[in-house]
């Protein structure tokens, strides 16, 4: 199963979600009981000017969400989109999967941020 969210979710989870703000990413995110696990990303051309940075923030992110859901460390019916923030450039997978962890574990007790 894919973890992406179809572009015409977006505008849900934007409209009647809440954000949370981490270090490299902000994330809106939508609780209801028929949501996936799934995840949009968006980078902005005013944080990342070229298309290889933009490419690889969105990479980033979606990988870090991927480990994540693998681990059981995402709440269940909960879609979410991540606007990556200009701090993310030159970071690596586990900084960001750190920053989601944490981010979740913020706004419900849903995961610890591990600590390796």
């Amino acid at each position: 199963m894919s973890t992406r969210l179809p572009g015409s979710r977006y505008r849900r989870v934007f409209d009647r979600g809440r954000s949370v703000r981490g270090r490299l990413l902000a994330a809106w995110y939508l609780k209801t009981p028929d949501a996936d696990r799934r995840a949009g990303v968006v980078v902005s051309k005013k944080s990342f000017h070229d298309a290889v940075d933009r490419n690889r923030a969105k990479r980033l992110m979606r990988e870090a969400f991927r480990l994540l859901v693998k681990e059981g460390r995402i709440p269940e019916h909960t879609e979410w989109v991540f606007v990556g923030r200009s701090a993310l450039g030159g970071k690596r997978v586990r900084d960001v999967v750190e920053d989601v962890a944490a981010i979740c574990a913020r706004i419900s007790g849903c995961a610890k941020p591990d600590v390796r």
